[in-house]
């Protein structure tokens, strides 16, 4: 028997409707002539002599029909005299019940169905009346007791948020005045913002802010998870939604709060069904219905958060409904540190803490990353205490039997033991969270921004790589110092340049140049490897690429390195296919900025085939910085190979020094591989690398780039570069 939320039973199509129909149709004969006598059996009986239909039925399917058709009647009888309005007044007769209540009350009591039990007929007097306070039934009551609290919330205020004065700074201006002085925009005539969507990458902070302004409002706070507004029932979805709005206007000024957004509200062209169109439409009305004028003064706003703004349907975001919208970004370095010290700020901390080196140990994190880290360094902390509590628990608390134990066990019960008499003070004050407890966490935690596609920053520093002075001072006027000093650039009144080429043979450090400077700007940083965009399917390389700079728009200051450019962007013939050229055209457009801002967004790609690349990609505004970046002298290379054996036993000497001179057409590569090949010798005899072991590596290893002339060609065809 299907059953609604209530429990009650109810009908499902075809059958049991007409069937209903009928018993119907005999209860009414029955009552005028004063004769009740409900059952299976003589309902069938019934149904045989006057209807034809039903008669072809077969017997099982018509009698389990009407079993359930009678069960359905009896929790109709028994919810009507559960809810009537009998009540019971001291000092006033009962009166009488009508004759119509009468019949109804024979038909409940000759009830005689195979799953019912005839049912006692009901007690009279005051004792049997279901009356609440008030003249309330008990349906209304219960309605009452599930009355959903609307009050503010009070576990987050805005000092819990940390490096977000920016984003908070906005939305106060958008919010505070309308839900605190809306006469100021009723006498003005102007109209206050009524919706506000907070976008960005998962885990920034965008729920929080929303719940800490309600809190720090003390305004009606409605929390509206998306997915929960979706119903199976037709229309259900749309009636939810308006009833959230209309509790709203009821409790203005009132906040409402819409959380993933996006699972509701997709673009109406590209939506699965219907239902999701209608749900757009619904939202649409009801937020064109919360208008100040509509609302009798009192405001209402739409605050909505998601982490995907492109996937709204357009109209969501137009002037007058989602009409402001906030870039909640990837935290900087300083941004880190004032998250990291607003999380700690209620916990006991060692004095050894040191939140810059733990800003600049954390890039990619973001607040929810931040308070992971925060959280296990506390764990690391307790098993610290845990370890203490071991070790003073120890072998002079014998537990009788022990000696039959496992020696874990025994430890376990000794712990036990010694945790359950009293800490001394000394033991209290060791749980305190210390520089060592974070560090040992840090490895543990994996920053949402390297799941979604990011790359953490690189440890390659400016110490790494040996030689390419030119090279590195361009790449830090460039790159580094617009990160790192902007104000200087606008000083002098131009704006830096967003994009270098490293181009040159291959093994010249062109990968190693990039992964430093984005280590030395502190900027979050993006490596594409030019074929991972590809994609077989119409459309998703496009989108891919688009993904790239949404992402890097999150993240600003942001370095997105594109390596081994020439499969991403070959040159535009007639022999590019297609959907080689879409990919062109979309990464050109996104180089150029047009609609969507590149500021702080630097690009640095690497090529050895700077021949067959696109020319548009080239021209200023894009990729306009051209570095070559040439096989080392034979100066650099005694300097390459000094910088891979710093950290090595190996005194570098003339003997090296002359070698490294000697390897006439190596590349930095070669120049490893140079180095692992004497490890392998070393290994043989069980011994640390020697300068014998060089000289013996040099005679396996030959240059890899052979082609060196038509490098030379292209660089004077360039006439461009630093050497």
């Amino acid at each position: 028997m299907p059953r609604n939320r209530g429990g009650r039973p109810t009908l499902s199509q075809g059958l049991d409707r007409e069937v209903y129909q009928v018993v119907r149709k005999i209860i009414d004969d029955q009552a005028d002539t004063g004769r009740v006598r409900l059952s299976v059996a003589a309902v069938y009986e019934s149904i045989k002599k006057s209807n034809s239909s039903l008669n072809r039925k077969p017997k099982k399917l018509l009698e389990d029909s009407l079993e359930r058709v009678l069960e359905v009647l009896k929790s109709d009888e028994n919810d009507e005299e559960e809810d009537s309005v009998e009540g019971d007044f001291e000092g006033l007769e009962e009166p009488p019940a009508t004759e119509a209540n009468g019949v109804n009350q024979s038909i409940v009591g000759n009830w005689n169905t195979p799953k019912a039990n005839p049912a006692k007929k009901p007690e009279s007097g005051a004792s049997s009346k279901r009356r609440t306070n008030g003249g309330e039934s008990a349906s209304k009551r219960r309605k009452a007791e599930v009355a959903v609290d609307r009050s503010p919330p009070t576990h987050v205020s805005l000092a819990d948020l940390g490096g977000l004065d920016d984003v908070v700074q906005e939305l106060g201006d958008l919010v505070i005045l309308p839900m605190t002085r809306p006469q100021v925009y009723l006498s003005s005539n102007v109209q206050p913002p009524r919706g506000v969507l907070l976008h960005g990458p998962p885990g920034c902070g965008k729920t929080m802010i929303a719940n800490a302004f309600a809190a720090e409002l003390g305004v009606p706070f409605i929390s509206i998870s998306a997915p929960s507004v979706v119903s199976g029932m037709s229309g259900e979805s749309e009636k939810a939604l308006r009833e959230y709005f209309d509790e709203a206007k009821k409790i203005a000024p009132c906040l409402i709060f819409i959380d993933e957004i996006d699972a509701i509200t997709p673009k109406r062209e590209s939506a699965q069904r219907e239902m999701e169109k209608r749900i757009v439409a619904q939202l649409l009305t009801c937020m064109d219905d919360i208008a100040l004028e509509k609302t009798d003064g009192k405001p209402v706003i739409v605050l909505a958060a998601t982490n995907r703004p492109d996937s709204l349907d357009a109209a969501l975001r137009r002037g007058g409904r989602f009409d402001k919208e906030i870039n909640m970004t990837v935290p900087s370095e300083p941004v880190r540190e004032q998250i990291l010290r607003a999380l700690t700020r209620k916990m006991r901390m060692a004095d050894d803490l040191d939140f810059k080196t733990l800003a600049k140990r954390t890039p990619g994190f973001v607040g929810a990353d931040l308070n992971d880290l925060v959280s296990t360094a506390g764990s690391a902390a307790i098993k610290r205490y845990l370890d203490i509590l071991k070790t003073n628990s120890g072998e002079e608390m014998e537990i009788e039997g022990d000696d039959d134990l496992s020696p874990k066990v025994r430890e376990l019960r000794r712990l036990i033991s010694h945790a359950k008499e009293n800490p001394s003070g000394e033991e209290t004050e060791i749980v305190l969270v210390s520089n060592a407890d974070f560090f040992t966490a840090l490895p543990k935690i994996q920053p949402s921004s390297k799941r979604e596609g990011f790359a953490t920053i690189p440890d390659t520093t400016w110490a790494d790589i040996g030689a390419l002075g030119g090279v590195r001072e361009e790449l830090s006027t460039a790159i580094v110092e617009p990160i790192r000093n902007p104000d200087i650039y606008a000083k002098v009144g131009i704006t830096a340049p967003t994009g270098v080429l490293l181009w040159g043979p291959p093994g010249c450090g062109k990968t190693l140049l990039a992964k430093a400077v984005a280590n030395e700007s502190r900027a979050n940083f993006i490596s594409v490897k030019g074929p991972e965009l590809l994609n077989k399917f119409v459309g998703e390389s496009e989108r891919a690429v688009r993904q790239v700079f949404v992402r890097a728009r999150s993240s600003i200051p942001c370095v997105i390195f594109f390596d081994e450019l020439d499969a991403l962007v070959p040159r535009r013939d007639d022999s590019l296919s297609e959907a080689s050229a879409r990919v062109v055209n979309t990464l050109l457009t996104e180089l150029d900025g047009l609609g969507s801002s590149r500021q702080g967004i630097f690009v640095i790609a690497a090529t050895n085939r700077p021949d067959i690349i696109d020319p548009a990609m080239l021209r200023p505004g894009r990729l306009e910085t051209l570095l070559f970046v040439n096989l080392p002298s034979p100066l650099e290379r005694a300097e390459i190979l000094q910088t891979l054996v710093r950290k090595l036993a190996i005194d570098f000497g003339e003997d090296l020094r002359r070698l490294a001179e000697e390897c006439e057409g190596f590349s930095g590569a070669d120049l490893g591989s140079l180095l692992r090949r004497a490890g392998y010798n070393a290994i043989k005899r069980r011994d640390t690398i020697k300068f014998e072991d060089f000289v013996a590596a040099k005679a396996f290893i030959r240059p890899s780039v052979s082609d060196l002339k038509k490098y030379e060609k292209l660089r004077r065809d360039w006439s461009g570069g630093v050497v």
